[in-house]
């Protein structure tokens, strides 16, 4: 029995297949790797989402605030003069008018004093009282030795001229002469003296009696000074207004100067609002504001920026122009349109939940057929309550999903169904 050889079958063989397709996956990964579009893709329904125009307009830069109405002042109300508290006269709350007594005080000490300071003043007006009549006394003593003296000089005149005849005719000596002499010119020289004393004794009574005179005045003032200490126990509205705040009690012993109260001057109001630190470079006093109040607007303008930032957010002032509105109440709430700028022609879009994914960055646009939304870069200038000002990126008539993006995760494209 003779062996047969056989042929081997040329062509596709079953197990060269497997090699085949993996070959083939291997060439197409390699072009859609090359030519594919790679940008990840997210199925969306479009009635779950807000679709927008972006639209050309004038963009109104304003940004709105809540504000809330306070008393124009507020006058700080203080014990000029410390004190334990007697009496509240005044309710908080209620009305007062300038003057009006709101709380009574009392302090043992400044009454003590005030007696002290009456007794050293009637001690010292009795003492220049008792000066002034010795001084009338002596002044009085002196006018009668002058009295006394100008008579002795006349008698002595007389008995000199006598002298003089008789010793001119020899008929007295001359002895009798130079003594009747002698004696008329001493007496001429004691009433001189007595007239210098006299001018003396009168400058000084006038020099004394004025600085007693002045004391006497410094210790009425001080007198008065203390007295009106006392009347400053009684602690008083300084202005009309309403009393905010009372915060003392009977018994209750307050220092000089402590503060225990205050009063809103209600001649006027204003509006103070906080507003986020974002804008403080922007908002200046000056700048015009509006609100609306029972259908009507109503005019307001920064009177004050104050520079402190607490919280993120800083404080602002804003006074009426114009017209108040009825019934108008400290503690109200007023929600304030604050213009930051005149308006600007430009391309406008909603505001929406996008801006807190996206930081106005980019934004999905959706495209004309309306199919899809594509990831797009833009740049957004400033905004109000209603709109955002895009500066690039958007072109009127464009259409934009403003609603949230937090379920788009990653996603590139959109495609809407």
């Amino acid at each position: 029995m003779t062996d047969i050889l056989i042929e081997k079958k040329k062509g596709l063989k079953k197990k060269h297949i497997p090699f085949i397709i993996g070959g083939i996956v291997f060439m197409v990964a390699i072009l859609w790797l090359i030519f594919g579009n790679h940008a990840s893709k997210l199925n969306v329904e479009a009635n779950r989402i807000s679709i927008q125009s972006a639209t050309r307009g004038e963009f109104n830069d304003y940004i709105r605030v809540s504000g809330q109405v306070q008393p124009i002042s507020t006058i700080q109300l203080s014990a000029i003069e410390g004190g334990m508290v007697e009496a509240k006269l005044v309710e908080e709350g209620a009305d007062v008018k300038k003057g009006d007594v709101i709380a009574r005080l009392s302090n043992p000490m400044l009454s003590l004093n005030i007696l002290d300071s009456e007794a050293q003043l009637a001690e010292k007006q009795n003492f220049l009282r008792n000066t002034q009549v010795a001084m009338e006394q002596d002044r009085l003593t002196l006018r009668k030795e002058k009295l006394q003296l100008d008579l002795d000089v006349t008698r002595k005149q007389r008995k000199y001229a006598q002298y003089k005849k008789l010793y001119e005719e020899e008929l007295a000596s001359k002895e009798d002469y130079l003594q009747a002499k002698e004696d008329y010119e001493f007496a001429v020289d004691g009433r001189q003296l007595v007239v210098e004393r006299q001018k003396q004794d009168s400058i000084y009574r006038s020099v004394q009696i004025d600085q007693m005179e002045e004391s006497l005045h410094n210790m009425r003032q001080n007198l008065m000074l203390i007295r009106q200490r006392s009347e400053n126990l009684n602690v008083k509205a300084p202005v009309d207004g309403q009393l905010g705040l009372l915060d003392v009690e009977i018994g209750q012993n307050i220092p000089t100067g402590g503060r225990i109260g205050q009063i809103s001057v209600l001649s006027d109001y204003k509006v103070e609002a906080m507003i986020d630190e974002h804008y403080i470079d922007r908002v200046r006093t000056g700048l015009d504001a509006t609100f609306e109040r029972q259908d009507k607007n109503f005019a307001l303008r920064v009177r004050k920026v104050f520079p402190e930032v607490r919280d993120r957010q800083f404080r602002t002032e804003f006074t009426f122009e114009g017209e108040r509105p009825d019934n108008i109440r400290a503690g109200q709430t007023y929600y304030i349109s604050l213009q930051l700028g005149q308006p600007v022609e430009a391309v406008l879009i909603p505001r929406g939940p996008f801006y807190q994914t996206t930081g106005g960055q980019w934004i999905f646009v959706v495209t004309p057929d309306g199919n899809k939304a594509v990831k797009r870069r833009i740049t957004i200038g400033r905004q109000n309550p209603n709109y955002y000002e895009v500066t690039s990126g958007l072109e009127a008539g464009e259409k934009v999903i403003t609603s949230s993006y937090e379920t788009f995760g990653t996603a590139e494209e959109l495609i809407l169904k």
